[in-house]
């Protein structure tokens, strides 16, 4: 069931009164509740209510808290995806597997490769939003992901923003991802960032320039070349199972 974003405000001791216009379509007109049916919501604080329709107006929805417990869907981790830009529907599946895998953010690159021009990545910014967000109601994740503005691989390289790069490279001998994540030490501030490339890899240029930076962890996901809608569940996935605490 997916869960709809609330705040304190909208609470008065056990009846919650939703009025935000998004989510009393979604509710009332896409979802097409009734009197009696319940809802998950959540507020700022991570709290989650378990609520049951007591009533539906023309702008309104009434309920009542039938339960409330501090929810704790939220990836113990500082992880950002970083990405050359794909075709439109992976990159749609892109955002929103990568959301509902835990991801605090993703930064959507340009690459020697990439077959998307920086405007048109441009005029997506706010529809990936969109798609990120949705797919946070449907996991019942507690915060949303941040989807940045583009930028391109050279200048994300070069930036101070992460305490720690991985960027998956399909070719050459690397490092096996398990490998690398097992020598790292981190704590719930670090912030991990995973790179991948576009449909087509990364350039001989670009290999080289990852090459040259030691601060920048170059891995392999394997012996088989995976597109790269494939990569980011894989890379997410393991660094998720490897590094993160129970």
């Amino acid at each position: 069931m997916p869960h709809f974003f609330i705040t304190t405000n909208d609470k008065n001791a056990d009846i919650i009164t939703i009025s935000d216009k998004e989510n009393f379509h979604h509710i009332a007109r896409v979802m097409r509740a009734k009197i009696g049916e319940t809802l998950l919501l959540i507020d700022e604080n991570q709290t989650q209510y378990k609520v049951l329709i007591e009533n539906i107006s023309q702008n309104t929805i009434t309920t009542k808290v039938v339960e409330s417990k501090k929810s704790n869907h939220t990836l113990g981790l500082q992880l950002y995806l970083v990405q050359s830009v794909l075709k439109t529907d992976a990159q749609n599946f892109v955002i929103q597997k990568a959301t509902e895998l835990g991801v605090k953010g993703i930064i959507p690159i340009t690459s020697d490769n990439c077959v998307i021009k920086a405007s048109v990545i441009d005029s997506k910014i706010d529809k990936w939003q969109k798609i990120a967000n949705e797919a946070v109601k449907q996991c019942e994740r507690t915060d949303f992901p941040k989807i940045t503005d583009r930028t391109t691989l050279k200048d994300f390289l070069q930036s101070n923003d992460f305490d720690i790069k991985i960027a998956c490279v399909e070719r050459g001998e690397n490092m096996p991802l398990k490998a690398c994540l097992h020598s790292l030490k981190i704590d719930k501030n670090t912030k991990i960032a995973v790179i991948i490339g576009p449909e087509g890899g990364f350039s001989a240029a670009e290999f080289e320039l990852l090459h040259k930076d030691d601060s920048i962890y170059k891995v392999s996901l394997g012996k088989l070349i995976l597109r790269a809608e494939t990569a980011v569940i894989s890379a997410l996935s393991n660094v998720i199972y490897e590094l993160e605490n129970d």
